[in-house]
């Protein structure tokens, strides 16, 4: 029992210091909101289920806090198309809360799984609806929604023209990241854990197209390789952003670097 009561302000100190929804909030206060010894900390393995979203009548009865790893990926069907990336910072199972705008933010069933191992924090319904009645917590929870249709915003932007399809991946990454205050580093730069088979899967491309835009972006100074102290074997390095905007607003003939026409 000591060790379980002494490991209960560790999780609200990760809270208040890695998750958008917590960031510098008071400590006591939001430790009177939580129910401490409800808070349950887990590791999800890559390609394993973790629910369905979007069921009809279906709830949750928790909200999944991004602790560490990932990134955990919704997977729309029949298309196999991601749909949802998630990131250390961010949360997931908002639009299948019942309470909100959970309450009108469906969609069609899709799976919701973690692509790489990820720690993450279960917090209770009921705790999540107390913090709602929060108006600076309900505007960050609420700019959650807006953030996921923005997200699926620029992937109806991906055309059959790669260069055009790939950076509509990454520009909605980048917006996500940089709304939720997870990125840019201090050298301005969005190191991401992106896999060649994610931008695949969202663009809706084969995985040797994106390897060839991927190598064509790195060649003018739009990404740059992973470099040595990098956590992950698939890090794209996003350095200028801005100029993603030329190839995300581009149709066809209009980008120099790329040989397909």
């Amino acid at each position: 029992m000591a060790s379980a009561k002494s490991s209960e302000p560790d999780l609200i100190d990760m809270l208040i210091q890695t998750n958008f929804l917590f960031k510098d909030l008071d400590a006591n206060w939001l430790a009177n909101c939580l129910p401490l010894n409800e808070l349950k900390q887990e590791k999800l393995y890559s390609n394993r289920a973790i629910y369905t979203a979007f069921r009809p009548e279906t709830w949750l009865d928790v909200l999944y806090v991004v602790v560490s790893g990932g990134p955990v990926i919704i997977r729309s069907t029949p298309l196999d198309r991601i749909i949802a990336i998630n990131y250390p910072g961010s949360c997931f199972g908002m639009r299948n809360l019942p309470f909100g705008y959970g309450l009108v933010g469906r969609a069609f069933p899709s799976l919701v799984e973690a692509y790489k191992t990820t720690d993450i924090i279960k917090i209770p319904l009921s705790s999540i609806q107390t913090l709602y009645q929060e108006p600076s917590f309900r505007d960050r929870y609420n700019l959650l929604f807006e953030l996921r249709e923005k997200f699926q915003y620029h992937l109806l932007n991906c055309s059959t023209y790669p260069p055009q399809a790939v950076a509509a991946v990454l520009r909605a990454i980048v917006y996500q990241e940089r709304s939720l205050g997870n990125q840019p580093d201090a050298e301005g730069v969005y190191v991401l854990d992106l896999p060649i088979d994610l931008i695949a899967r969202a663009s809706q491309l084969n995985h040797r197209t994106v390897e060839q835009v991927i190598k064509g972006m790195q060649k003018v100074g739009l990404l740059e390789t992973a470099k040595a102290g990098d956590d992950a074997d698939d890090v794209i390095r996003v350095v200028d952003a801005e100029g993603l905007k030329e190839a995300y607003s581009a149709t066809r003939g209009k980008v120099s670097w790329w040989p397909l026409r």
